[in-house]
């Protein structure tokens, strides 16, 4: 199989809950955690935390996990990965996003083989996991094609119930994998109008005709965007088999 690597991108100057890489879910910082769980993956070679803040790559380093210093320029991690996914050939990337500490190594598996197996020729592949309707705007939802091609992405509740109803939809999950000219593609777009107004950066792609496809997975997943999730996180921890791995 290709090489696979998984490039965690982080930074302390979160949106919603500041600092939240290096809060504490027990006994280990979030940011560690998904490392820890990325390279229990079977089909990555390498991990690697890609961040601007040096208090990051120290914690990092404290628990054996490699790190990549970034510059602070990036609007979102797809542009912080992308600036430096030259070093890595032609392997396929894994974005790792830092803020779920309970990802399943398994879902990082799966993408990597329905990426490489695909007979779409995929440039950027989105783990999807269903979720109820009214899930709120703190998760993106996707609307794929029977292909699985992605056609829409929003925070909004699509599809609109207008004839019937709906009571399950996809909800865009914290792994997504690209080729190397996906993300160097993408780095030199311009944000796009659907970005702008949703702060989806996966619309810049679909908006510019990139080959976006989704896995749906089995499962739960949930990131950490709100003091809620962290509480919730720290609960679901102290039951988690993953965590014992580690």
């Amino acid at each position: 199989m290709k090489k696979a690597v998984a490039l965690i991108p982080t930074r302390l100057e979160s949106k919603r809950l500041p600092g939240k890489a290096l809060l504490d879910v027990d006994g280990l910082p979030i940011v560690v955690h998904t490392a820890k769980r990325s390279q229990l993956a079977k089909n990555i070679s390498e991990t690697f935390v890609c961040t601007d803040s040096e208090e990051i790559i120290q914690v990092c380093n404290n628990f054996d996990i490699q790190t990549i210093k970034t510059e602070n320029i990036f609007n979102n991690g797809t542009e912080r990965i992308a600036s430096i996914s030259e070093r890595f050939g032609d392997s396929l990337i894994v974005d790792v996003q830092g803020d779920e500490p309970l990802i399943k190594p398994d879902f990082i598996d799966t993408i990597v083989e329905n990426h490489l197996k695909s007979d779409f020729d995929p440039e950027i592949m989105i783990s999807t996991i269903d979720v109820p309707y009214n899930s709120g705007d703190t998760i993106v939802k996707v609307i794929s094609s029977t292909s699985k091609r992605v056609m829409m992405l929003s925070r909004a509740n699509i599809p609109y119930r207008y004839k019937s109803e709906v009571s399950v939809i996809s909800k865009h999950c914290s792994v997504i994998s690209f080729t190397q000219d996906a993300l160097i593609k993408f780095s030199k777009l311009p944000q796009s109008y659907l970005e702008s107004i949703e702060d989806v950066e996966l619309l810049r792609a679909i908006e510019n005709d990139m080959r976006v496809y989704s896995c749906p997975m089995d499962g739960n997943s949930f990131s950490v965007d709100i003091n809620d999730d962290y509480l919730k996180a720290k609960v679901a921890m102290q039951t988690d088999p993953i965590r014992k791995l580690y």
